[in-house]
């Protein structure tokens, strides 16, 4: 009896998230991203740990652009398929993958999804300075991304801040940015939808007889791909995100996977 694909990237997704979760909580090596005296600061275990380091290869070049390599990775397997297996359904579930990562990280009628949730779970837009004070600001500055200052915005400077608490650098330009309430995993949820996307196409070339040589490279390409995104589930359970954080972006992303099965 053969085994379906979907179901063992659902099941090797699910163990490793657990895994990582379960390792982070026992040895204490997650960072609390919504903990606005914390998230500033680099990770407790950055110099010991690479992918502890937001600065590592995988994040840097691959997570950060997560759906763009995936919509890369589909493109290069739907074009070099059988034509047969080209079919208009297959992109149209890509679209609709693409209007969820859109919805969910970047727009939404005004603020994406994931930024309302942490709004609505008692999010605060706050701005943290280089000396270290953290205070908030209204919300509109998180909203439209606008740096501030003590020169730009001394109105906001002078009723939240101490003058104890200034240092030179305090002059510069800071990025305010949403802090508390619930910062579901946007890697997590991204990556979790993405590996079952991909991993369901693959099963597409698995049912051919015959591949072209261009056609097996573009199934390869896949396979590394997936293998790539569930290490990165991995280092994100072990490094960032609460525990509930990343059980929410994991429903998230599962759920933003399931909606293409309705199709």
């Amino acid at each position: 009896m053969s085994v379906d694909v979907r179901h063992a990237a659902f099941g090797g997704i699910t163990a490793i998230l657990l895994f990582g979760t379960l390792y982070s909580v026992t040895y204490d090596t997650y960072l609390d991203t919504s903990d606005p005296a914390l998230t500033h600061l680099p990770h407790h275990l950055h110099t010991t740990h690479y992918f502890a380091n937001k600065a590592n290869i995988l994040n840097s070049y691959f997570i950060k652009r997560a759906w763009g390599w995936t919509s890369a990775a589909f493109l290069a397997l739907w074009l070099t398929s059988p034509p047969h297996k080209r079919t208009v359904h297959r992109v149209v579930k890509w679209g609709v993958e693409t209007a969820i990562w859109l919805v969910f990280t970047s727009w939404f009628f005004g603020p994406a999804l994931l930024e309302r949730l942490t709004v609505a779970s008692g999010g605060v837009c706050t701005a943290t300075l280089q000396s270290g004070a953290v205070f908030a600001v209204p919300y509109e500055y998180c909203l439209t991304r606008t740096a501030i200052s003590r020169e730009t915005h001394p109105s906001l400077f002078a009723e939240s801040v101490a003058e104890s608490l200034w240092v030179p650098d305090d002059r510069l330009s800071v990025l305010p940015r949403l802090r508390k309430g619930h910062d579901v995993s946007g890697h997590v949820f991204l990556l979790t939808m993405s590996a079952l996307f991909l991993v369901d196409q693959i099963r597409v070339s698995l049912r051919a007889r015959t591949w072209s040589l261009a056609h097996a490279c573009a199934v390869a390409f896949n396979i590394v791909l997936v293998g790539i995104w569930l290490f990165a589930i991995y280092t994100t359970s072990v490094y960032f995100h609460s525990p509930f954080e990343k059980f929410t972006g994991y429903l998230l992303g599962v759920a933003g996977y399931v909606v293409t099965l309705l199709l």
